[in-house]
């Protein structure tokens, strides 16, 4: 396995043969020198910097039936909410006093929003904060919508393909298209987008091939930032009864990650967090160098519940970055306060 790995931490690929062989076949030692190889990756295009962008997560409502999410429409006993532009830009206020120079725009696909409410949240945010990228998370669109957000200003766009298996995606996203998911993707990069994908690892009827898809897919799309994180099931959604992604699982396929896309952003992410205290300190020490601490109000954080069990929907925005801040120190890094663009990447 040591020169298997060792070729995709050279090349930054290995076939698809190859890669079932390393997944099947990777014993602890093996996957302690993947994570070394990985975070001397990391180090080589990033140096131990650590970039941090503030979360808004401004709507819980979603038109969406995702098996395994919380907010998914049809769970009555949801607590919706809405944040109101004022309300989005206050946040942002408080965030630039923090230092974040990213606003990431996260919510279920709420048609409450439509494309002239987005566009004149990101003009405001632009015309309020230049200095700052704005990102979205809002789910797919039409390339028309993607295009005027990208012409109102948005720099950057999160939608994890979720899984590169299309059985696997329409048994998991009742009445969703998984063409229309991987078109989105497509649609995004032609647009100029920082684009992100991603997927949960754990999720059932997951296994070492669908990875092998997934990394595939990554490699052929060459996204600059992937979202990787376990999947935790919701108590009020259809998997609430299956068992959730493991840790160690969830560090393997951010360090391939890192070793197939070199240069991509890559979070350590809350849920990561959420099911294992040093979540995100192994993930940041396994190639990832992204973090996003929440800035939404405190009053809605509980509200916006994906998975069950989910930390930090009580600290103010001031306690939250601290204490991450802390955290990254701690683990060996330095909180980088910069826009954190991608290198390859360049707005056209």
């Amino acid at each position: 396995m040591r020169k298997l790995i060792n070729k995709l931490y050279k090349e930054n690929y290995i076939d698809e043969i190859e890669l079932l062989e390393l997944l099947y076949n990777l014993n602890e030692n093996d996957a302690t020198y993947l994570i070394e190889k990985a975070h001397e990756t990391m180090l080589k295009t990033y140096g131990n910097r650590v970039f941090m962008r503030g979360l808004i997560e401004f709507t819980n409502y979603c038109k969406r039936n995702c098996v395994y999410c919380g907010i998914r429409a049809a769970n009555k006993k949801a607590d919706r909410y809405r944040l109101s532009i004022d309300e989005i830009l206050e946040v942002c206020k408080e965030g630039d006093r923090l230092g974040y120079k990213t606003f990431v725009l996260q919510g279920g696909e709420d048609e409450f929003y439509t494309d002239d409410k987005i566009v004149e949240i990101i003009t405001e945010i632009k015309r309020k904060f230049p200095y700052s990228a704005v990102t979205l998370s809002i789910g797919e669109k039409s390339y028309d919508s993607y295009k005027k957000f990208y012409d109102a200003g948005a720099d950057r766009y999160l939608l994890r393909h979720e899984t590169a298996s299309k059985e696997l995606y329409e048994k998991l996203h009742p009445n969703a298209s998984f063409e229309n998911r991987i078109q989105c993707l497509w649609n995004l990069k032609e647009i100029g987008y920082q684009v992100g994908a991603g997927f949960m690892v754990g999720l059932p009827g997951q296994s070492n091939e669908t990875f092998v898809k997934d990394f595939m897919f990554l490699k052929e799309l060459e996204p600059e930032m992937v979202g990787i994180g376990p999947f935790i099931p919701h108590k009020d959604t259809p998997l609430a009864d299956k068992e959730r992604g493991t840790t160690y699982n969830t560090i393997i396929m951010l360090a391939l990650t890192r070793l197939f896309l070199p240069y991509v952003l890559l979070p350590a992410t809350t849920a990561l967090g959420t099911i294992d205290p040093l979540g995100r300190e192994k993930g940041l020490k396994a190639g990832a160098n992204v973090v996003m601490p929440n800035l939404s109000p405190v009053s809605v954080r509980e509200k916006y519940s994906l998975y069950d069990g989910k930390i930090c929907t009580g600290d103010e925005s001031a306690q939250c970055r601290k204490c991450i801040e802390n955290r990254i120190n701690k683990a060996g890094f330095v909180l980088d306060l910069s826009r954190g663009d991608n290198l390859n990447w360049k707005r056209k």
